[in-house]
């Protein structure tokens, strides 16, 4: 009777365990070149061998920073073209939580290619305390788009901007394009970010961060651009910037260091992340893609995490360059048909980094790649354009996930915009990167656990047949099947 007593009182307990512990539930949102934009599915039978899709939440990797795109001034300048109505619901798509909910941005400091002219802060020559400083050149534009996206966004986003340039007066070859900062004013060059990050506080807009300098390598003498080499950034960072912040109390501000393509960054961070001195005040590293068209370089992305793994490693600006956006025609963003500036310049022993692609199959690939590889934060480049894939000073066109056309007031959201959103929409900062497995090499995977509990699974598809898999979790296990040419989300909650 004592041993029935005790079973008894064991199938009740169990009984009670099931009846009390968290169902998982399963909810699959799906981006396809056959059409599918964030379409929410639960019809997933098939009769192909499922494989196996894996995750393990006690292999926790990196802690995601955001995901996002840059305010620009040619973004900005097309907003205000369109109607209120239409401006609204670009903003909405782009920061509310019905949107994408972008949690990270970016935004340039003076002008950029992406400007409509040449500008800095400071042209009166020769002014070493700033004191005609003035973001006049943003209020017109910049600054109402991104205000305009802090009332819209309900959870906040992270804002950290970059200068292309100084201007012309405190360099080397009084150029916009090119030379270096002369060494008499690196101590201007560091007040010019205290100028800016109180200008723009008066504003109302809180500077989270900064990269020192866009693409210090330069970017083939073409558009705004200053040049540092790995010791010249660590210098003013080391002696000048960091110390400069800290005495003004800005010591929080994140200071990322190189900001280029991720090719290189080796020799980046062994200089920046030398000793304690020289890393002192550097807060993470930014990395650009446009080294090539598919390979994300998982190995030099794996040394700069080891070299600093302590601090952030962000993609700060990835977009599909040197190419006239393609209007109304989603079926183009998922074929191989668009090349890069590497496609006709890069030298003979590279090009082959440079092939044809598709635009859609490079953002997933990317970002998925990234996320397995360490990087917490990717951010994109303009997040809107028009039909031309302007307006550029330079003619340097480019698309965004949004184009717009201002005479017909219409707005065009590409397939990248929604492939953007299965990121930043379902995985939020705070979230932790967690181990992800799929048996099938054909499908890429990542996942990562967010701060209040969910997790998001995103699985890629970048072959032209439907791959059927089990996802499996310590408490779940559940078959899906995904499109050819198709990224998912596959969100998990209890």
């Amino acid at each position: 009777m004592k041993f029935k007593s005790i079973l008894l009182i064991s199938i009740l307990i169990t009984i009670t365990a099931c009846m009390n512990s968290p169902k998982e539930t399963i909810t699959v949102f799906e981006t396809s070149q056959s059409g599918n934009q964030l379409t929410q599915l639960s019809n997933f039978n098939s009769e192909l061998t499922p494989s196996l899709v894996q995750l393990d939440f006690e292999k926790k990797f990196q802690t995601i920073s955001g995901f996002g795109g840059a305010f620009t001034e040619a973004s900005a300048h097309l907003l205000n073209q369109m109607s209120p109505m239409t401006r609204t619901e670009i903003l909405e798509a782009y920061f509310s939580r019905k949107g994408a909910n972008y949690s990270l941005t970016r935004t340039h400091m003076n002008s950029c290619d992406f400007s409509l002219s040449n500008y800095s802060y400071t042209p009166v020559k020769g002014d070493k305390s700033l004191e005609h400083f003035s973001i006049d050149e943003d209020r017109q534009d910049l600054i109402p788009m991104i205000k305009g996206a802090l009332e819209t966004s309900e959870d906040g986003f992270r804002l950290f901007a970059s200068p292309w340039t100084a201007a012309p007066w405190m360099k080397d070859n009084n150029q916009w394009v090119g030379g270096k900062l002369l060494p008499e004013y690196y101590d201007t060059w560091a007040l010019f970010f205290l100028k800016y990050t109180d200008a723009y506080k008066a504003e109302g807009i809180d500077i989270w961060g900064f990269t020192i300098e866009n693409e210090p390598h330069g970017n083939g003498e073409n558009w705004e651009s200053m040049h540092f080499s790995p010791y010249e950034m660590t210098n003013f960072v080391q002696n000048f910037l960091g110390p400069k912040l800290k005495a003004d109390g800005k010591g929080d501000l994140v200071l990322l260091g190189y900001d280029q393509n991720r090719e290189g960054i080796k020799e980046w961070v062994d200089v920046m992340y030398k000793d304690q001195a020289s890393s002192k005040y550097f807060d993470g590293t930014a990395i650009h893609w446009y080294e090539s068209t598919y390979d994300y370089f998982p190995e030099a992305l794996q040394y700069a995490h080891q070299k600093a793994p302590n601090k952030y490693l962000i993609q700060t600006e990835a977009c599909i360059d040197s190419q006239v956006p393609v209007w109304k025609d989603d079926k183009w963003y998922w074929k191989k048909e668009a090349t890069d500036w590497g496609y006709d310049w890069r030298e003979e022993n590279k090009k082959h980094l440079h092939p044809k692609y598709a635009p859609a199959n490079r953002y997933a690939r990317d970002i998925i790649g990234c996320l397995n590889n360490w990087v917490d934060g990717w951010v994109d480049w303009n997040m809107v354009l028009d039909r031309q894939g302007g307006p550029n000073w330079f003619k340097n066109w480019c698309v965004a996930p949004v184009i717009v056309d201002p005479k017909t007031d219409e707005v065009y959201y590409t397939p990248l915009y929604y492939i953007m959103a299965h990121f930043s929409k379902y995985i939020r900062p705070g979230a932790e990167v967690i181990s992800a497995e799929s048996s099938d090499t054909d499908l890429m995977v990542a996942a990562a656990k967010n701060p209040d509990g969910s997790t998001a699974v995103v699985i890629f598809n970048e072959g032209m047949e439907p791959k059927f898999f089990e996802l499996k979790t310590a408490m779940t296990t559940k078959q899906i099947l995904i499109s050819p040419q198709a990224i998912q989300t596959i969100v998990i909650t209890n």
